[in-house]
């Protein structure tokens, strides 16, 4: 079996660095031995502040140009998530210096390395976050350091893929991601199955994240199951992209959920057989189909269609009819319903911002890198999600019409 974790040359002669001079013998010894190392860091970054406050460095009195210098230090302890680090707090002698790293009255730092995170969940690379350090504070706070600090989240974000889920959702969004993963020497593509529910106060919360294979119809129905374990009894509406077999996974778990597929899916997918000079006429007819007020008049117009544009082609047309029964699950719905579940954008916008983020990692060296950046990045954008989708109240009033048997009061 091939191992698990992997070293470049530059990592292990790093860690064979820190092993030869703090020389750990069980895991209580490695703990120590990153602390001492933030230590050290955030001491570097506290001298190079009095640095830039003075405008001079120690000892480098010809570029010196004021009337302040320094005077001695401050001994303080402050707790981090590593424990307590003691720092010397340097002072000046006009008792102008503020230091912004670790500020007064301060005693607890482990907001630093929450710092630390920010700036990865917003796509800064370790590398990054470490030129960042030096340039600002003229400190050298190694990549691998700053991996260590950033690996801290793996087990809070273990846990919240594993949390329990409400019992019941209106909507659910269901849609992958694509990113490339170093697994066995080789690089691999690799599906990020996300999915997005929004309760039934409104709110919305995405349910998990899972990295996979290729997207797969088999893969959604082991993500499928999984919810259910995590307790959830029912969904409402699933609105999903248009891959083969995804609405027999649904059903085989949820099997009362209506699944509405994604008519934006199937504009770009009937729309790729058509030539450029007649793509303008074509959605011109093809809108009377999917904007219809109603299931009868959409059907009308896809005979339409089919009679002006089958015949040319015939594909484009075919899988529309093909696909009817889950294309039409809006149309039963008031325009409220409609807007909400017709297509996946909203979905699609989340994993578009997940790629922004890690759009300067190329390839990721692991699962767990990758999950790790994911996580953090849930968390940024998730922030904003503080409202209930628009009008929800009258969403709401006509989902326990349609649903009136499966949506109790005590499920409000």
């Amino acid at each position: 079996m091939a191992r698990r974790r992997k070293l470049s040359p530059e990592r292990k002669e790093f860690i064979n660095g820190l092993l030869e001079h703090y020389h750990p013998s069980d895991a209580h010894d490695v703990q120590e031995m990153l602390k001492d190392l933030l230590g050290d860091t955030l001491q570097g970054m506290l001298e190079a502040e009095m640095d830039e406050k003075l405008g001079y460095s120690k000892y480098d009195y010809k570029n010196k140009d004021t009337d302040d210098s320094r005077n001695g230090y401050s001994p303080k302890t402050v707790t981090s998530s590593m424990g307590p680090i003691d720092l010397d707090i340097p002072r000046d002698r006009k008792g102008e210096f503020e230091p912004q790293i670790v500020k007064k009255n301060q005693t607890d730092i482990s907001n630093i390395e929450d710092q630390v995170l920010s700036m990865y969940a917003k796509g800064m690379t370790t590398r990054d976050i470490s030129t960042h350090l030096r340039d600002v504070y003229g400190v050298d706070a190694s990549a691998e350091m700053i991996s260590h600090m950033t690996d801290r989240i793996l087990p809070i974000a273990k846990e919240w893929q594993n949390r329990p889920l409400e019992r019941k959702y209106a909507i659910v969004f269901m849609d992958a991601v694509h990113f490339h993963v170093r697994e066995d020497n080789r690089t691999i593509k690799k599906a990020v199955y996300v999915a997005i529910g929004t309760r039934l106060d409104g709110t919305r919360e995405v349910l998990g994240m899972w990295i996979g294979g290729n997207e797969s119809a088999k893969y959604w129905l082991g993500v499928l199951n999984e919810i259910r374990n995590r307790g959830v009894e029912d969904i409402m509406i699933v609105s999903v992209d248009g891959l083969t077999g995804f609405g027999d996974a649904i059903n085989a778990v949820f099997p009362k959920a209506e699944i509405q597929r994604c008519i934006v899916h199937q504009i770009r997918y009937s729309t790729k057989f058509i030539s450029y000079k007649d793509i303008k006429p074509f959605m011109k007819d093809l809108a009377l189909v999917y904007k219809a007020d109603t299931e009868e008049i959409a059907l009308s117009a896809l005979d339409d269609l089919d009679e002006k544009w089958g015949g040319k082609y015939p594909s484009s047309v075919a899988s529309w009819r093909n696909n009817w029964p889950q294309l039409a699950t809006y149309f039963k719905y008031p325009p409220e319903i409609r807007k909400i579940i017709y297509t996946t954008n909203s979905i699609e916008n989340f994993n578009r911002q997940l790629r922004k983020v890690t759009k300067q990692r190329t390839i990721f060296p692991t699962d767990d890198s990758l999950f790790k950046i994911l996580y953090l990045a849930m968390m940024d954008i998730t922030k904003k999600w503080t409202g209930k989708s628009w009008d929800w109240g009258q969403t709401l009033d006509q989902l326990c019409i349609y649903f009136g048997d499966r949506i109790q009061p005590g499920d409000l």
